[in-house]
């Protein structure tokens, strides 16, 4: 069986080709003729922003690998002309498929199209950034036909997002943003785009679901519809029956390459704060809170005496980010930021993103079972650096050092031995984890050897007996799990919560 994948739906092709009509099974006989005909407005709503939809055509010059002028054009997995396309570029290649005239032929441009939609009459596009992503050249194609050269505003490679500027050479027809916040599941839309290089094709569903994570970038939040979204659609627009946009059709979910059914739009909400953005500043300017921060597990809200789960769990913070001189520390759970509930890290790194920067906010968090109030000021969140490899040594392996057992873990002191063993950073305190037994609750916490245990049950710990001491102490108390917070060699922090039974 084959797997179903996450893909863009941009098109890239090399030729032009003719389609032949193909028998479909009477399917339809079995809908009820109300499923058949759909919603009265859909037409309406088609003829109404058909022509502020665009097709978006780049070209980009690379090297040609493996057989020059006769390499096969890249089609969408299990597309209906694959077929024809290997047999075809098969014979031109002779016996065994080999190309004519030497394995790499000069440099080449390839095409790409995708889709787009103005929302200003002044010739402002936005699409989808992989759709114009590396390319040399864009061009701008309106309904009619008027092909026109356009420059790039901006983009947004989180959230997959572009603004393109044209001249318009006629008046424009231009759409608006809806809000993406009162779709209701079972609503009808309306998607419009290029699929497979068709030019303006219209298709009609319902949202299947709102608020989708499907771990694509670190703002997912996707609108999920079954109308039919294929390669080439990617940047379209999905309208409400209002004819505003509610949504950029982005990813499809597909074991073939076509649709089946699972499309995602980028919500107009997310849509609307980016585009506005990239028009002023060329950019994104995301707000910063300065914490890392991980899921409220069951056993970790147990540990924490947070009751229901939830949260965002703050499991490092920046010396120099807005958080610490608020007064924000690890453990610390965050459960609202600037009046918005947090059920998940997902909800915080979305409204902080989200929050101007520079803007004073209230944060709720959850400390020792109480809750508390913390003002910050957000800062401006950059790129991170890359963070260099450490260079191995062939150093000899160090004396065995005397250990402690618990937990299903091997603990020793830090020292000088240990630190130089498992590239541990200076500035990280604690006890090391020398061995991990394979069948502990430790090991299916992903804990292992040169991990090192900073804090137990929020405390602070330097050797094995410091840790034992305090599951003994939570034992009596009762107690059924232990929280840890965990340091690895480069004193990046995360909480592990383990059974104490």
């Amino acid at each position: 069986m084959t797997a179903a994948i996450i893909a863009p739906t941009r098109l890239r092709h090399g030729v032009r080709i003719g389609l032949a009509a193909l028998a479909i099974s009477a399917f339809g006989a079995l809908c009820s003729p109300a499923q058949a005909r759909g919603p009265d407005g859909i037409a309406d709503v088609a003829e109404k922003v058909i022509d502020a939809v665009v097709n978006i055509s780049t070209s980009q010059t690379v090297e040609a690998k493996g057989g020059g002028s006769n390499t096969m054009p890249q089609l969408p997995p299990g597309s209906p002309f694959e077929e024809f396309f290997d047999d075809f570029f098969k014979n031109r290649r002779g016996p065994g498929g080999g190309s004519k005239g030497g394995d790499n032929g000069p440099p080449k441009k390839t095409n790409s199209l995708g889709s787009g939609f103005i929302i200003d009459t002044s010739g402002v596009v936005v699409t989808n950034n992989h759709v114009i992503a590396d390319a040399d050249e864009i061009n701008v194609i309106l309904n009619d036909g008027t092909k026109i050269k356009a420059e790039l505003v901006g983009v947004d490679k989180k959230t997959d997002l572009a603004v393109l500027k044209f001249k318009p050479t006629k008046p424009l027809v231009a759409v608006k943003f809806g809000d993406s916040d009162k779709l209701r599941l079972g609503d009808w839309v309306v998607a419009i785009g290029n699929p497979f290089s068709l030019g303006g094709t219209v298709t009609a569903g319902i949202v299947s679901a709102k608020n989708r994570d499907i771990s694509s970038g670190p703002y997912d939040s996707y609108i999920q519809t079954d109308a039919a979204i294929n390669r080439g659609n990617s940047g379209g627009p999905l309208f409400n029956l209002e004819g505003d946009v509610i949504g950029v059709n982005t990813l499809i979910i597909s074991p073939s390459g076509g649709s089946i059914g699972i499309g995602f739009a980028v919500p107009s909400k997310t849509v609307a704060g980016v585009v506005d953005q990239l028009r002023q500043f060329g950019e994104l300017r995301r707000g910063w809170l300065g914490v890392r921060i991980q899921s409220v597990t069951d056993e970790i809200a147990e540990s924490l005496n947070i009751k229901p789960a939830r949260g965002a769990l703050v499991a490092g913070v920046d010396d120099k980010g807005p958080a610490k001189p608020a007064g924000i520390e690890p453990g610390d759970v965050v459960v609202k930021f600037d009046g918005k509930d947090v059920k998940d890290p997902k909800d915080l790194s979305r409204v902080v993103a989200d929050t101007a920067v520079g803007k004073e906010v209230d944060v709720v968090i959850i400390r020792k079972g109480e809750e508390q109030t913390k003002k910050v000021t957000l800062g401006r969140l950059q790129d991170p650096d890359k963070v260099q490899a450490a260079v191995k040594t062939d150093e000899p392996a160090p004396e065995k050092p005397v250990t402690q057992k618990a937990l299903g873990l091997d603990l020793a002191a830090l020292n000088k031995d240990l630190r130089t063993r498992y590239k541990i950073k200076d500035s990280v305190k604690g006890v090391v984890v020398t061995n991990v037994d394979a069948n502990s609750d430790a090991a299916e916490k992903r804990l292992s050897a040169g991990d090192v245990i900073v804090e137990v049950a929020q405390e602070a710990v330097s050797s094995g007996a410091d840790i034992q001491k305090r599951v003994d102490q939570l034992k009596k108390d009762g107690k059924k799990s232990v929280l840890l917070l965990v340091s690895n060699a480069d004193g990046e922090l995360r909480f592990v919560a383990l059974s104490v039974q």
